[in-house]
Protein backbone atom coordinates (compact mmCIF):
# COMPACT_ATOMS: atom_id res chain seq x y z
CA UNK A 1 0.00 0.00 0.00
CA UNK A 2 1.14 3.33 -0.98
CA UNK A 3 0.74 5.99 1.83
CA UNK A 4 -2.12 7.93 0.29
CA UNK A 5 -4.17 4.29 0.81
CA UNK A 6 -3.25 4.76 4.29
CA UNK A 7 -4.85 8.10 4.55
CA UNK A 8 -7.74 6.53 2.92
CA UNK A 9 -7.99 3.94 5.12
CA UNK A 10 -8.16 6.45 8.18
CA UNK A 11 -11.00 8.67 6.40
CA UNK A 12 -13.13 4.90 6.17
CA UNK A 13 -12.84 4.12 9.87
CA UNK A 14 -13.40 7.50 10.68
CA UNK A 15 -10.44 8.80 11.59
CA UNK A 16 -8.68 12.20 10.70
CA UNK A 17 -4.79 12.31 9.30
CA UNK A 18 -3.80 15.97 9.24
CA UNK A 19 -0.51 16.25 7.66
CA UNK A 20 1.61 18.09 10.45
CA UNK A 21 3.65 19.96 8.48
CA UNK A 22 5.07 19.26 4.77
CA UNK A 23 8.39 19.43 5.83
CA UNK A 24 7.82 16.26 8.50
CA UNK A 25 10.30 13.24 8.67
CA UNK A 26 8.34 9.85 7.86
CA UNK A 27 8.86 6.28 7.21
CA UNK A 28 6.63 3.62 4.97
CA UNK A 29 7.37 0.40 5.67
CA UNK A 30 5.08 -2.50 3.87
CA UNK A 31 5.76 -6.23 3.89
CA UNK A 32 2.89 -8.77 3.01
CA UNK A 33 0.25 -8.19 5.23
CA UNK A 34 1.26 -5.18 7.30
CA UNK A 35 1.70 -1.83 6.25
CA UNK A 36 3.50 1.18 8.83
CA UNK A 37 3.76 5.08 8.48
CA UNK A 38 5.33 6.92 10.85
CA UNK A 39 5.61 11.19 10.95
CA UNK A 40 7.74 13.25 13.44
CA UNK A 41 8.08 16.92 13.70
CA UNK A 42 9.47 19.31 15.81
CA UNK A 43 8.08 22.84 15.52
CA UNK A 44 9.84 25.98 17.19
CA UNK A 45 8.83 29.71 17.72
CA UNK A 46 9.03 32.67 19.80
CA UNK A 47 6.32 33.84 21.30
CA UNK A 48 5.27 37.68 19.86
CA UNK A 49 2.37 38.58 21.85
CA UNK A 50 -0.47 37.83 24.52
CA UNK A 51 -3.28 38.95 24.91
CA UNK A 52 -4.61 37.95 28.55
CA UNK A 53 -8.22 39.01 28.13
CA UNK A 54 -8.82 36.78 25.11
CA UNK A 55 -6.01 34.10 26.05
CA UNK A 56 -4.79 34.70 22.50
CA UNK A 57 -1.03 33.84 22.07
CA UNK A 58 0.94 34.76 19.03
CA UNK A 59 3.95 32.61 17.98
CA UNK A 60 5.78 33.46 15.21
CA UNK A 61 8.04 29.28 13.80
CA UNK A 62 11.66 29.86 13.31
CA UNK A 63 10.49 29.19 9.30
CA UNK A 64 6.95 30.21 9.07
CA UNK A 65 4.52 32.44 9.19
CA UNK A 66 3.19 33.78 12.68
CA UNK A 67 0.20 32.05 13.97
CA UNK A 68 -2.64 32.41 16.58
CA UNK A 69 -3.41 30.71 19.11
CA UNK A 70 -6.08 30.30 21.72
CA UNK A 71 -5.14 29.19 25.03
CA UNK A 72 -8.40 27.60 27.12
CA UNK A 73 -9.19 27.42 30.56
CA UNK A 74 -7.62 23.98 30.46
CA UNK A 75 -4.07 25.48 29.94
CA UNK A 76 -2.22 25.82 33.36
CA UNK A 77 -0.05 28.97 34.46
CA UNK A 78 -0.99 30.97 31.55
CA UNK A 79 -0.08 34.56 33.09
CA UNK A 80 3.52 32.96 32.91
CA UNK A 81 4.15 32.82 29.13
CA UNK A 82 5.89 36.14 28.29
CA UNK A 83 6.79 38.02 25.03
CA UNK A 84 10.10 36.47 23.56
CA UNK A 85 9.40 32.57 25.43
CA UNK A 86 10.33 29.70 23.38
CA UNK A 87 7.56 27.52 22.14
CA UNK A 88 8.41 23.65 21.30
CA UNK A 89 5.93 21.50 19.83
CA UNK A 90 7.01 17.84 18.94
CA UNK A 91 4.49 15.68 17.13
CA UNK A 92 4.38 12.22 16.24
CA UNK A 93 1.55 10.50 14.11
CA UNK A 94 1.74 6.56 13.29
CA UNK A 95 -0.53 4.37 11.76
CA UNK A 96 -0.08 0.81 11.05
CA UNK A 97 -2.63 -1.86 9.06
CA UNK A 98 -2.64 -5.35 8.94
CA UNK A 99 -4.70 -7.47 7.38
CA UNK A 100 -6.72 -10.07 9.33
CA UNK A 101 -7.86 -13.45 7.16
CA UNK A 102 -10.86 -14.76 7.43
CA UNK A 103 -12.18 -13.11 10.50
CA UNK A 104 -15.22 -10.94 9.37
CA UNK A 105 -18.58 -10.21 10.93
CA UNK A 106 -17.42 -8.13 14.25
CA UNK A 107 -16.49 -4.43 13.71
CA UNK A 108 -14.78 -2.36 16.24
CA UNK A 109 -13.60 0.62 17.20
CA UNK A 110 -11.79 1.60 20.27
CA UNK A 111 -10.46 5.16 20.82
CA UNK A 112 -8.17 6.33 24.16
CA UNK A 113 -6.75 9.62 25.01
CA UNK A 114 -4.56 10.42 27.65
CA UNK A 115 -3.20 14.11 28.39
CA UNK A 116 -0.64 15.73 31.14
CA UNK A 117 -0.47 19.22 31.85
CA UNK A 118 2.33 21.41 33.42
CA UNK A 119 2.15 21.46 37.36
CA UNK A 120 1.17 24.63 39.26
CA UNK A 121 3.75 27.33 39.06
CA UNK A 122 5.56 25.76 36.56
CA UNK A 123 5.92 27.21 32.72
CA UNK A 124 2.82 26.10 30.46
CA UNK A 125 3.42 22.11 28.87
CA UNK A 126 2.07 19.57 28.45
CA UNK A 127 1.09 16.59 25.93
CA UNK A 128 -1.43 14.85 24.87
CA UNK A 129 -2.12 11.70 23.12
CA UNK A 130 -4.50 9.75 21.06
CA UNK A 131 -4.94 6.21 19.88
CA UNK A 132 -8.11 4.50 17.69
CA UNK A 133 -8.41 1.34 16.84
CA UNK A 134 -10.16 0.18 14.45
CA UNK A 135 -11.65 -3.45 12.57
CA UNK A 136 -13.17 -3.13 9.41
CA UNK A 137 -14.14 -5.99 7.17
CA UNK A 138 -12.75 -6.46 3.41
CA UNK A 139 -16.74 -6.26 1.54
CA UNK A 140 -15.62 -6.23 -2.21
CA UNK A 141 -12.37 -6.98 -3.83
CA UNK A 142 -11.82 -5.51 -7.71
CA UNK A 143 -8.78 -7.05 -9.35
CA UNK A 144 -9.35 -5.08 -12.26
CA UNK A 145 -9.28 -1.85 -10.26
CA UNK A 146 -6.91 -2.40 -7.94
CA UNK A 147 -9.60 -1.69 -5.28
CA UNK A 148 -11.22 -3.46 -1.61
CA UNK A 149 -14.51 -2.36 -0.20
CA UNK A 150 -13.87 -2.05 3.48
CA UNK A 151 -17.09 -1.32 6.10
CA UNK A 152 -15.88 -0.17 9.37
CA UNK A 153 -18.28 0.60 12.09
CA UNK A 154 -19.47 3.41 10.90
CA UNK A 155 -18.20 4.48 7.82
CA UNK A 156 -17.44 2.29 4.21
CA UNK A 157 -14.95 3.07 1.79
CA UNK A 158 -13.53 2.13 -1.64
CA UNK A 159 -9.73 1.30 -1.30
CA UNK A 160 -6.84 1.92 -3.73
CA UNK A 161 -3.94 -0.73 -3.39
CA UNK A 162 -1.77 -0.02 -5.62
CA UNK A 163 0.50 -3.41 -4.51
CA UNK A 164 -0.28 -5.90 -6.57
CA UNK A 165 1.20 -8.28 -4.22
CA UNK A 166 -0.92 -7.14 -1.05
CA UNK A 167 -4.03 -7.01 -3.16
CA UNK A 168 -3.10 -10.63 -3.91
CA UNK A 169 -3.35 -11.19 -0.54
CA UNK A 170 -7.14 -9.73 0.60
CA UNK A 171 -10.14 -11.75 0.01
CA UNK A 172 -13.81 -10.96 0.72
CA UNK A 173 -14.26 -12.33 4.61
CA UNK A 174 -11.14 -10.80 5.47
CA UNK A 175 -10.48 -7.87 8.02
CA UNK A 176 -8.44 -5.11 8.22
CA UNK A 177 -6.77 -3.67 11.65
CA UNK A 178 -5.82 0.00 11.93
CA UNK A 179 -4.08 1.68 14.61
CA UNK A 180 -3.68 5.19 14.82
CA UNK A 181 -1.99 6.82 17.46
CA UNK A 182 -1.07 10.72 17.42
CA UNK A 183 0.86 12.54 20.09
CA UNK A 184 1.72 16.31 20.65
CA UNK A 185 3.75 17.91 23.32
CA UNK A 186 4.08 21.69 24.10
CA UNK A 187 6.43 23.45 26.20
CA UNK A 188 6.83 27.42 26.75
CA UNK A 189 10.45 28.25 27.83
CA UNK A 190 11.79 31.54 29.33
CA UNK A 191 13.21 34.23 27.30
CA UNK A 192 17.17 34.33 27.37
CA UNK A 193 17.69 36.61 30.25
CA UNK A 194 14.66 36.57 31.92
CA UNK A 195 13.19 35.06 35.38
CA UNK A 196 10.88 32.45 35.50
Amino acid sequence: MKIRSLVAVLACLGMSFSAIADDASGAFVSVPGKAALLRHQTVTGQVTAVDPATRVVKIKPTNGEEREIVAGNEVRNFAQIKVGDKVSVEAIQALTLELKKGGAGIRERVDAVDAQRAQEGEKPAGAVGAKVTVLADVTKVDKKKSTIDLRGVHHSLTLKISDPNQLNLIAVGDQVRGTYVEAVGVAVTPATGSKQ
